[in-house]
């Protein structure tokens, strides 16, 4: 177990393209961090360079307090585990786990008490004898999980592992890991695209785009506290609502004016927003912040918008509506499901004020509500 501090770290492949760009990042002894963003943003090239399967640019990387730029893979102590699952076809499971022990020349004893303690801890120890073409997607994960267990690194790295799996599979072996993670205290970094995967597995999760790194921080407080508009519409599902318009002021006042709708913001927001008074921005609001009238505790707050109704999906208790306002602008708030709303119908939906956004105009523009803005 170590930590594992990457600093200044870029990555330029051929014919100058940045993968990744000057990344700080202090990954804490047995903590659970998960990369998370599309695809080319990168994060796996992230993590080959941390495996040392990717030469870096510049920068570097440190593992358990000792600098591994020009540690070869084998000697820096990690495991990883691929997308692929990348087990040998010939081996039987056991064979598989305890092929990089017998490369390393450990006692047969002690590979077969690691093998066996691996096994037992994910739950295949009647799988031992088998050989990966007769085995689930499920089990060939957990043997490949297993293979990386018995080698009791300093840090387990994970390339998208579930992203094979079905999606109740998905689910299950999300909870495996996470029960895993608590067993053995290992330091893991984490990479996936599935931003309900990152949020539900992470100590802290990293949202990159572009070879750069937008957010940092612990799964709530990037979801209640988004750094710019990017992670606010990344992180959430259904992503949050975004409107374009302006604000306006006076007498220390401040609204949001959509062009058919105007928002008042709270006095705490508005001490905040009064040097942006009567420029362009863009106003966010998760799904969960809108709710139909009489339902909310701040439906009172007098802040409403109203929307036409398009599409409803049930959800069991919950039920998402994806609406339309006056401007053409798009919105899904998600509401009581026992309520009988029908596509078409024009409702009202009032505002949370509490859990409101106001972000610089951009894909990227700043969260200008948020602490530190």
């Amino acid at each position: 177990m170590a930590e594992v501090i990457l600093e200044g770290v870029t990555k330029v492949f051929p014919g100058g393209v940045v993968a990744v760009k000057d990344m700080d990042l202090h990954i804490r002894d047995e903590e659970f961090i998960v990369l998370v963003g599309p695809s080319g943003c990168g994060k796996s090239t992230t993590l080959r360079m941390v495996a040392g399967l990717e030469e870096i640019t510049a920068g570097t990387i440190s593992i358990g307090g000792a600098v591994v730029n020009d540690v070869p893979p084998k000697n820096r102590d990690i495991a990883m585990v691929f997308q692929n699952y990348a087990l040998y076809p010939h081996m039987t499971v056991y064979k598989n786990m305890a092929f990089a022990l017998k490369l390393r020349r450990f006692p047969r004893a002690e590979i077969d008490k690691r093998v066996r303690e691996a096994a037992r801890i994910l739950g295949i120890g009647e799988l031992l004898d088998r050989k990966p073409k007769a085995l689930s997607g499920g089990q060939r994960q957990r043997v490949a999980v297993g293979r990386a267990i018995v080698r009791a690194p300093k840090a387990f790295l994970f390339d998208e592992p579930l992203s094979n799996l079905d999606a109740k599979l998905r689910v299950e072996m999300r909870a495996e890991l996470k029960r895993l993670h608590r067993t053995l205290q290992t330091t893991t970094i984490y990479v996936t695209h599935d931003q309900e995967e990152a949020m539900t597995l992470g100590d802290r999760i990293v949202v990159m785009k572009d070879a750069v790194v937008h957010q940092c921080g612990a799964p709530l407080e990037v979801y209640d506290a988004p750094a710019n508009r990017f992670v606010a519409g990344f992180v959430g599902t259904p992503p949050m609502n975004f409107l374009h318009g302006r604000l306006a002021g006076d007498n220390g006042a401040v609204w949001f004016d959509e062009g058919t709708a105007r928002i008042r913001l709270r006095s705490e927001q508005a001490g905040r927003l009064t040097a942006w008074v009567g420029r362009e921005v863009v106003f966010g609001a998760r799904p969960e912040a809108m709710s139909l009238a009489g339902e909310g505790r701040f439906a009172g707050e007098g802040n409403v918008l109203s929307v036409q109704v398009a599409v409803v999906e049930p959800l069991g208790e919950k039920m998402d509506l994806y609406a339309a306002t006056p401007r053409h602008g798009h919105v899904v708030a998600r509401v009581d499901a026992r309520r009988d709303i029908q596509p078409g119908q024009s409702v009202a939906l009032h505002l949370d004020m509490r859990k409101v956004h106001v972000f610089d105009p951009g894909d990227a523009g700043a969260n200008l509500l948020r602490r530190g803005a």
